[in-house]
């Protein structure tokens, strides 16, 4: 694969959302797991699959981050509405 493409499945797979990439995970993880490829489709397959992970990955982190900070959030105002007691 050339860089130029590698670059273009890489965009590709970050605009996917996460259940998407999630489903394309599941089926790569299936094919792999069947058996059956050459090693050139495994190499690929593997491939995406690790492309695919680091999206997922992403969004969870992404997840994560936005609620940790609306519990922070929420700490922070029921913090200052106990201190008037």
């Amino acid at each position: 694969m050339t860089g130029r493409t590698e670059e273009k499945d890489t965009a590709v797979a970050e605009a996917l959302g996460y259940e998407q990439a999630r489903d394309e995970l599941i089926e790569v993880v299936r094919r792999l797991e069947a058996g059956g490829t050459t090693l050139e489709e495994s190499l690929a397959l593997w491939e995406r699959g690790e492309e695919l992970a680091r999206v997922c990955r992403r969004w969870l982190e992404g997840a994560r981050a936005r609620l940790d900070a609306a519990l922070a959030e929420e700490a922070e105002a029921g913090g200052s509405e106990g201190s008037g007691e």
